[in-house]
């Protein structure tokens, strides 16, 4: 009877897919995926949650989690600064948007122009480490959010900055079911780039500067080379998010991209699992869902304790905090081991040892 897996050839193991199961769940999903903004209103209504503004988000974000997930839990450094690059990306999408560009050709110039700051501030990543590195990019991100907030002529200041809906061709994305199937796109797009440039030699140098950096170093890898690389790659995925932000809410401004939002980004890939293209999907859909969750109880109690929304929202960060904490304590791999052990389990019940 047969009890595992067997593969033959190096290509087989190597494989994204490499079971029938794999592949027909994978097919099921996109089939799902597709075909949800079709049903999904009823679904909203009794819910009482916008669920394809819900998605909307939920792809916006992977984009940018698989950034950081790739700088910090493939290469192993520390950024606090995401937040603001993803306002970079936002900005220079909105600009050159205003400025007459098209979507297909703003959106990349705008994930160019994020890798280039991010890779700015990248720099000393040669240098510093650790604790040291996270302050180097958490003063890139005062540094950023106050060139938003004050470069009024540019950036429209704290008004904001209005930007038009994304159009491909005459069709404009200017709804929660047109920009579903556009972020889905992206996220999909961004998902399988990860997934792949981990297994080519760059995704290999990023994983031996992670755990070894002097090894690596002394093997013939370039580490300032591959440091900056993965900078300058996850800033432009965050950029690529940030410009999707943009185009999603249509109007910007310095408050949507502050340190909360770096520190969302890191708890992101901490809950999900860093090191893990499942964790950015499920770290990002766990701390986008958990604020509309913690509502249920607020809207419930609403007519015996008319203040409980502003409890709520003052006990959110430390909501937030204490769940981050305990995922460190009990699931430092974050949720993508959690189900590699589950599904580990299944996979050959009941011969499981």
């Amino acid at each position: 009877m047969p009890c595992g897996l067997f593969y033959e050839r190096y290509e087989k193991d190597e494989s994204i897919f490499p079971t029938v199961w794999l592949r027909f769940w994978m097919i099921a999903l996109g089939v799902f995926l597709l075909t949800f903004p079709f049903f999904a209103q009823p679904l909203s209504d009794a819910l009482g949650i916008n669920l394809l503004n819900l998605f909307n988000l939920f792809f916006i974000y992977i984009v940018g989690a698989h950034g950081l997930n790739l700088l910090t839990g493939y290469t192993g450094q520390i950024s606090l600064g995401h937040g603001a690059f993803m306002g970079v990306g936002a900005y220079t999408a909105g600009i050159l948007a205003n400025l007459g560009w098209p979507f297909w050709l703003a959106l990349p110039f705008a994930g160019l122009m994020t890798a280039a700051v991010g890779m700015i501030f990248g720099i000393p990543s040669l240098r510093l480490k650790g604790l040291y590195l996270a302050i180097a990019t958490m003063a890139a991100q005062f540094i950023l959010d106050y060139a938003m907030r004050n470069w009024e002529a540019l950036t429209g200041g704290s008004s904001g900055l209005a930007v038009p809906a994304a159009s491909i061709g005459g069709f404009e994305f200017d709804d929660d079911f047109k920009f579903y199937f556009l972020g889905l796109a992206f996220a999909a797009g961004a998902t399988m780039y990860l997934k792949n440039i981990t297994r080519t030699r760059p995704g290999r140098a990023f994983v031996a500067v992670r755990d070894r950096y002097l090894s690596a170093e002394v093997i013939g890898v370039n580490l300032f080379k591959y440091r900056i690389m993965s900078f300058g790659i996850s800033s432009f995925m965050v950029g690529i998010a940030g410009g999707l932000w943009a185009y999603y809410i249509t109007i910007i401004s310095d408050e949507h991209f502050t340190i909360w939002l770096s520190v969302q980004y890191l708890a992101m890939i901490i809950v999900g699992g860093m090191g893990s293209v499942l964790g950015s999907i499920y770290g990002v859909i766990f701390m986008v869902t958990l604020p509309e969750v913690l509502l249920i109880p607020a809207e419930t109690l609403t007519e015996i304790w008319p203040d409980i929304f502003g409890i709520f929202a003052s006990l959110r960060e430390m909501i937030f905090g204490i769940i981050v904490i305990a995922f460190l304590i009990f699931e430092p791999d974050g949720l993508a081991a959690r189900w590699h052990t589950i599904r580990a389990y299944w996979k050959l019940w009941p011969f499981s040892y």
